[in-house]
C-alpha cells in the first residue's frame, strides 16, 4: 500500500479544521511558524499542504499578506435560495421555521458535548454581543448575534449542522436585513432578547440539555413574532403614507 505523503495528511487536517469550524470563511491562518508548531510538522510540509488547498479553492494565499480561508465556502443551497427569497419575501419565515427546529437540537447537543474552550467562546461571544449594543451600524449587532448562536452550534460538534446553520444565517442576513436593523434598535425587543440570550448561554454552560433546547426554541419564537410585528408596522406605515399622499 502506498504510504500517504505528510503534506497530504496535513492538508486533510486543515480541511477538517475548516469543516468543523475551527477555521472560518475569511479567517486568516496563523503565521506559518506558529501553525507548523501547533500541528507539529515541518514548515516545508505545511507549505506544500497549503499549496494543495489553494489549488482546491479552500485557501487563498495573498502575496505578502498571509493565507486565508476562502470567503465563498458557503453551502451550495444558499445562492439559489437568496434569489428565491428576493422573489418571494414571505418565504423568509420558512428560514426562521427551519432555524427554530435546528437550533433547539444544536443547543441540546452543545449542552451535552461542549468543552471548556467551547463554553469560554460562547461566553465571550455573548459579552461582545451585549457590549456592541448601540453600534451605529445595527447590522453589526445582527452579525454579533449570529456569531453568538454559531458558537453554540459549533459546541454541538456536529459538522453538518454547523454548515447548514451558517447557510441559514447568510440567508437571514440577505433576506431580512431591513427588519434585523430594527430588531436590535427597538428597546422593547432588545431587552427581552438579551435576557433570552443569557438564559440560553447559561443552560448550555450548565449542561442542562433539555432546558437549553427549550431556551433556544422560546427565543426563536420571540424573534419570529417580533419580526412579524415589525413587518405589520411597516405595512401600516406605508399605507398611512400612501393615504397622506393621496
Amino acid at each position: 500500500m502506498k504510504q500517504q505523503r505528510l503534506s497530504d495528511r496535513i492538508a486533510e487536517k486543515l480541511e477538517a479544521m475548516i469543516a468543523e469550524g475551527s477555521l472560518k470563511p475569511g479567517e486568516r491562518l496563523p503565521a506559518e511558524r506558529e501553525l507548523a508548531s501547533r500541528l507539529e510538522v515541518s514548515r516545508p510540509s505545511l507549505r506544500e499542504a497549503i499549496q494543495k488547498l489553494n489549488s482546491k479553492g479552500l485557501l487563498n494565499t495573498r502575496h505578502g499578506g498571509g493565507t486565508y480561508v476562502c470567503d465563498s465556502l458557503e453551502p451550495s443551497f444558499v445562492s439559489p435560495l437568496i434569489a428565491l427569497l428576493r422573489e418571494m419575501p414571505e418565504s423568509r419565515y420558512d428560514v426562521l421555521e427551519i432555524r427554530h427546529a435546528l437550533e433547539g437540537t444544536a443547543a441540546y447537543y452543545a449542552a451535552l458535548r461542549s468543552t471548556g474552550e467551547d463554553k469560554a467562546k460562547i461566553r465571550r461571544c455573548f459579552e461582545e454581543m451585549i457590549a456592541g449594543h448601540g453600534n451605529p451600524d445595527p447590522m453589526a449587532e445582527a452579525r454579533a448575534d449570529a456569531a453568538f448562536h454559531l458558537s453554540i452550534v459549533e459546541a454541538s460538534h456536529n459538522v453538518v449542522l454547523l454548515h447548514v446553520m451558517r447557510g441559514l444565517f447568510t440567508l437571514l442576513q440577505n433576506s431580512i436585513s431591513h427588519n434585523l436593523d430594527k430588531l436590535y434598535t427597538l428597546p422593547r425587543v432588545f431587552e427581552p432578547l438579551s435576557r433570552q440570550h443569557e438564559r440560553l448561554m447559561n443552560t448550555v454552560i450548565e449542561g442542562d440539555a433539555e432546558k437549553a433546547r427549550q431556551a433556544a426554541q422560546e427565543h426563536l419564537v420571540f424573534v419570529e413574532e417580533s419580526l412579524q410585528q415589525i413587518d405589520r408596522e411597516e405595512v401600516h406605515k406605508q399605507r398611512a403614507l400612501r393615504g397622506m399622499s393621496g
